[in-house]
């Protein structure tokens, strides 16, 4: 069973704990994992099942507002669940108006009403087999273990540029902790973070606004980002465009007045709002765990520590996983993953690695768009273009019929190989649902499916996912893609 340090535990003297190693020759622990979250717990879970003995350290450090939480990292407190649950939310607003196209009789006037509930020993490497933690009181807590995993993850990033971002700024860290609604809101960024934020707050029935530097979701494929942003502005979520801040400031109305550099038509502008967030990417955690002093190398450009295929670092021993990690994606499945499988080959005589290829994911803006493989500019730049077919469609949910729901963006593709097996390369899916729907398919793409055999699987009807088994225009056709019926 795993062993936690917990706060109520008394911490042994730092100078008796050397002691003790120095005349046994042995650690404390098997395994140390520095970092509570996602991948963190699931590598110490999994080392525990093979009866090592497991110490974690977690500590949150208080964002610039004060906000922190316990166990469990970015995902569980302040990213993908409380996201998700906020975006079912905003869902559900919009089926309230769906219903009435359905024959409910809504008759009250229906608003949201925010509401959220609130529910920690920081480490660092003294050498390469002993963590030193400090816990809120000051204690002095000293670990040693055979092997060390860090998997501290990463935090949003302030700019630094801007004046008054730190002091009345916030970030995603604090927004779902929120006691009130934060009213008219400016986020900044083109991130997903951002794009979901502000999705679910359109839906929640807020003023919103997004300020873009340069293009929506970068990293994703540009033709579905541009159509969730299109669907976004359809929606009621504004954009502005090409734009920077330069200051924000308090008014006396407490309001926050924000100033910004619109590069397209070369001149200041300025707006107010009552909740300026920033979403402008996140940075690794590493600044408080003293890696130099270890020879853990770290990319000096992003902060992120440096692995090979084996999740290894530069120092023997100790490992790293998740966010915090060179060219690794940025998702709680993935770090999880890592996690367990690191614990295997450390305790169970494992060599299987983590696979990133063909990870799907999905972005929960209002209408959703989920993805696995290559983005067609990817796929352009690794095989040319006259060497990739692209499968596209525009389609119509059936929820969206009697409902008169705009389905304008409502759109999938399919990049295949254009040599005789046609390989599938990525697959694009934009519609409700398109994390359910993308999961199973990526199952098949992990497999190594074909276009052909994608065309011989039998859909499911009626569904939104069927019409992917149907994809047969293509692009370099330049034929009409939009699904007319069955």
């Amino acid at each position: 069973m795993a062993a936690l340090w917990r706060r109520a535990r008394p911490p042994p003297a730092s100078g008796l704990c050397r002691t003790l190693r120095a005349l046994s020759g042995k650690n404390e622990y098997d395994l140390l994992v520095i970092g509570g979250g996602s991948g963190g717990l699931a590598c110490a879970k999994e080392a525990a099942q093979f009866g090592r003995k497991v110490a974690v350290l977690d500590y949150v450090e208080p964002s610039p507002q004060g906000t922190a939480w316990g166990l469990g990292g970015t995902c569980v407190n302040v990213g993908c669940i409380p996201k998700k649950l906020m975006h079912q939310a905003a869902l559900l607003g919009t089926a309230l108006k769906d219903a009435q196209h359905y024959g409910w009789n809504i008759s009250q006037p229906v608003h949201h009403t925010w509401k959220v509930k609130y529910f920690n020993i920081k480490g660092s490497f003294s050498d390469p087999h002993t963590v030193r933690g400090l816990t809120k009181a000051g204690k002095e807590t000293v670990v040693t273990a055979d092997n060390i995993v860090i998997a501290t993850g990463g935090r949003p990033k302030y700019p630094v540029h801007v004046a008054g971002a730190l002091e009345y700024g916030i970030t995603s860290d604090d927004l779902f902790w929120l006691k009130e609604s934060p009213g008219k809101t400016l986020i900044v960024g083109a991130s997903y973070v951002s794009l979901e934020c502000a999705g679910f707050l359109t839906g929640l029935g807020l003023d919103t606004t997004v300020m873009m530097r340069s293009v929506p979701l970068r990293g994703f494929d540009q033709q579905m980002a541009s159509l969730v942003t299109e669907h976004m502005e359809s929606y009621g979520t504004k954009f502005l465009k090409r734009c920077l801040p330069t200051k924000v400031e308090k008014l006396k109305s407490n309001r926050l007045q924000v100033t910004w550099k619109n590069a397209d038509l070369d001149k200041e502008e300025t707006d107010s709002f009552n909740t300026v967030m920033w979403a402008i990417g996140r940075a690794p955690d590493t600044k408080t765990l003293n890696l130099e002093t270890v020879g853990v190398k770290t990319n000096s450009e992003t902060g992120k520590i440096i692995v090979d295929a084996s999740e290894a670092t530069s120092v023997p021993h100790i490992y790293a996983v998740g966010d915090i990690t060179e060219g690794r994606p940025e998702l709680t499945p993935t770090a999880i993953a890592a996690g367990k499988l690191l614990a295997q080959r450390l305790f169970g005589q494992s060599s299987e690695l983590m696979d990133y290829d063909n990870v799907p994911t999905t972005v929960f803006t209002p209408l959703e768009y989920g993805c696995v493989g290559l983005s067609e500019e990817a796929a352009v730049q690794r095989h040319g273009s006259d060497n990739i077919e692209v499968y596209h469609a525009y389609y119509k949910p059936l929820e969206f019929t009697v409902a008169e729901r705009d389905a304008t963006q409502c759109y999938m593709k399919m990049v295949c190989l254009r040599e005789r097996e046609q390989r599938i390369l990525g697959l694009h899916f934009i519609g409700p649902n398109a994390g359910e729907v993308i999961q199973g398919f990526a199952l098949g793409i992990k497999c190594g499916a074909t276009y052909p055999q994608m065309v011989k699987t039998v859909g499911i009807h009626p569904t939104c996912a069927e019409e992917v088994t149907k994809l047969h225009i293509t692009k370099r056709s330049g034929l009409d893609a939009t699904v007319t019926g069955c």
